[in-house]
């Protein structure tokens, strides 16, 4: 049986034996949330042996390159030494900036990285909190045009993140972890060509910074943009975007309610085969926006999504 060591402990593990699965039946606290390799919580540095990685596209090649690998993908096929992540020794101090309730349910969180952070609107970061818990979001603030990195947070069902982050006061210390994505962007090349971008709830926070930076880089072409929320007091970020519309004459916005969407999908027409979408939210919700999107003419190609995975 091989041999897993973490720590001061040495471990005797079942060939083929899930790598996070071992370490928390082993009482290891590591952090994890979808178990799909796309949230990356559970990062953890071998530091001798190597595991079979089932996903290893998940991890860029710098990170791969220095010995990280996302636990909920990896077996156990020999001896192998681990460090998990640590968010003090490995993430990067921030502090907590500003925080506002834009509704009940939504925080809006800003924090202040103790260095400069290069990032892209649409990205997300995992954020990690002082009780070790962490999670990924998306990034709805624009470099250059903010102060400080913007994150909305629901907070409507339970959860150890979100209840944490309701106790949460400027001036509060925060560790950020990896910053990927890229699914959700703008590119210049995209200026002349008409822009959907379709969001549920706090999927509206990396759509929002890409809008911005769309409009920074005065965009020429329609942009729509369709928000869905369960109820209209959900909808935390209206006065923001209508503020928009009234200087961008080329921004149309929508906002609907869940039982509203399937009539405003319904109207969804495509005046332009060079359109692009740009989706976020709730799996279910992403799918049925991708399905109508592709009834009405545009092809899957040409739509660009990031789904919110819940924990596992």
């Amino acid at each position: 049986m091989p041999e897993l060591r973490v720590g001061d402990q040495l471990l005797q593990i079942a060939q083929q034996t899930n790598l996070l699965d071992a370490l928390l039946g082993a009482g290891v606290a590591v952090p994890y949330s979808c178990r799909a390799g796309s949230c990356h919580a559970c990062l953890v540095r071998c530091v001798d042996g190597e595991p079979e990685d089932r996903k290893p596209e998940a991890l860029a090649a710098d990170k791969r390159a220095e010995g990280w690998r996302l636990a909920c993908q990896c077996q156990v096929v020999g001896n192998l030494q681990v460090e998990p992540f640590d968010p003090q020794r490995d993430g990067l101090a921030a502090k907590v900036l500003a925080l506002d309730w834009p509704s009940r349910q939504v925080l809006r969180l800003r924090l202040q990285p103790a260095r400069p952070l290069r990032y892209r609107p649409g990205q997300h970061l995992l954020l990690w909190n002082e009780q070790g818990v962490a999670r990924p979001y998306s990034l709805a603030s624009v470099p250059g045009e903010d102060d400080g990195l913007e994150f909305h947070i629901d907070c409507r069902m339970p959860g150890a993140f979100c209840d944490a982050a309701r106790q949460l006061q400027v001036g509060d210390a925060l560790r950020l972890g990896e910053l990927r994505g890229g699914a959700l962007h703008y590119d210049a090349d995209w200026q002349a060509r008409p822009l959907w971008l379709l969001a549920a709830g706090t999927g509206l926070a990396p759509l929002y910074g890409v809008l911005r930076d769309a409009l920074r880089q005065e965009h020429r072409g329609a942009i729509r943009l369709l928000h869905v929320a369960h109820e209209p007091a959900e909808h935390y970020l209206a006065s923001e975007l209508q503020a928009l519309v009234a200087q961008h004459a080329n921004l149309q916005v929508e906002l609907v309610t869940a039982a509203q969407l399937p009539a405003a999908l319904a109207e969804l027409r495509l005046v332009s085969r060079q359109t692009l979408a740009l989706l976020c939210g709730h799996p279910t919700t992403v799918e049925s926006f991708a399905r109508r999107l592709y009834m009405a003419g545009l092809p899957r190609s040409q739509m660009l999504a990031d789904v919110f995975l819940t924990r596992a």
